[in-house]
């Protein structure tokens, strides 16, 4: 029985990008999704009716900016613009998935940076508050001059792990150099070590060599990265720590993104299980066996409401998130 949360002016809404997971946070948090309808209009512009008052109100609005990411933006910062206008009083946006987090700097000449371009649309628009999971970079935060709460994934990764009991004789793998911080903080919660898969391309669309620093001689290895899209690299990494003797190897990421390839390359591989979040929507054609999904709505949920009670979100870092749900 979802138990009813007492503050009267919190109010939930969910756009079309994940509602599944919004309903599951909705029902942790005690709150009925609010009234929306979200339409197209017959050119295709998009229209959204909020059906219930929101004035002076504090709303989390949910949606993730995965594919199709156009849309999905358009209709965030159009709810923005209808909750500005209906006099809520703050607009608080719950991105699970922050797309465009990629482009976050300029690696060639002329090249845009757009996840400075979307935050600014967001901020623009009227959101006074950002809660985000696992951003590509940390450095986003900076991008807003508006309150970010960056969540992390690895307690609920961790979590999972435990209750697997793979953490016993495990090493937590990082698919490169840049991913070495986010493979410590899931080892300090499993009490394993780390090991880094180094890559070097010989000269251009030439395979990639990998050397593996660390070692994983026998060991049940986790692979962690914020996202697998193509899933090219987590795959070969798998096959480099099975060449170097691992005795089993999983790969676990917050974003299931998994465009082209991904699937086939993950039904292929090497890899035992692929432990991933719900924070993108995982369509029925890509729910194969070896995928397992936990939930970041307890996580999330537990956000919002210390966010509404002027709590702190930082006890959410430092512990494995004992309520971590697997979705079957």
């Amino acid at each position: 029985m979802t138990q009813h949360y007492s503050d009267s002016n919190l109010k939930i809404f969910s756009l079309n990008s994940n509602r599944p997971l919004a309903e599951k946070i909705a029902k942790h948090v005690g709150v009925e999704l609010g009234k929306l309808s979200v339409d197209r209009f017959s050119d295709g512009e998009i229209q959204i009716n909020i059906e219930e008052s929101v004035r002076g109100d504090n709303v989390y609005v949910i949606q993730s900016t995965s594919a199709p990411v156009n849309d999905n933006l358009m209709e965030l910062l159009i709810m923005v613009d209808a909750l500005r206008r209906a006099s809520a009083k703050t607009i608080n946006v719950v991105m699970p998935y922050y797309g465009y987090a990629r482009q976050d700097r300029k690696a060639r000449s002329r090249e845009p940076i757009t996840a400075k371009l979307v935050a600014n649309m967001l901020q623009n628009s009227g959101v006074d508050r950002v809660i985000a999971l696992d951003l590509h970079a940390a450095q986003i935060q900076g991008f807003f001059d508006i309150p970010v709460d960056h969540l992390m994934g690895a307690p609920l990764l961790a979590e999972y792990f435990i209750k697997q009991g793979v953490a016993d004789n495990a090493v937590v793998i990082s698919p490169d150099h840049g991913g070495v911080t986010r493979a410590r903080a899931l080892a300090e919660f499993l009490k394993s070590p780390i090991a880094i898969i180094d890559k070097r391309r010989p000269r251009a669309n030439v395979a990639q060599i990998m050397n593996i620093i660390g070692d994983v001689k026998g060991k049940k290895c986790i692979m962690i990265d914020d996202m697998i899209d193509t899933a090219g690299t987590i795959t070969l990494g798998a096959q480099a720590l099975i060449d170097a003797g691992a005795k089993e190897v999983y790969a676990s990421c917050t974003h299931a993104v998994l465009s082209g390839p991904a699937i086939e390359r993950l039904s292929k591989s090497p890899l035992k299980e692929v432990v991933v979040t719900d924070s993108i929507k995982l369509p029925e054609e890509k729910q194969i066996d070896k995928i397992k999904q936990v939930s970041v709505a307890p996580l999330i949920a537990d956000a919002i409401k210390r966010i509404n009670e002027n709590r702190p979100v930082s006890p959410l870092f430092k512990q494995v998130f004992q309520s971590a749900e697997i979705n079957k």
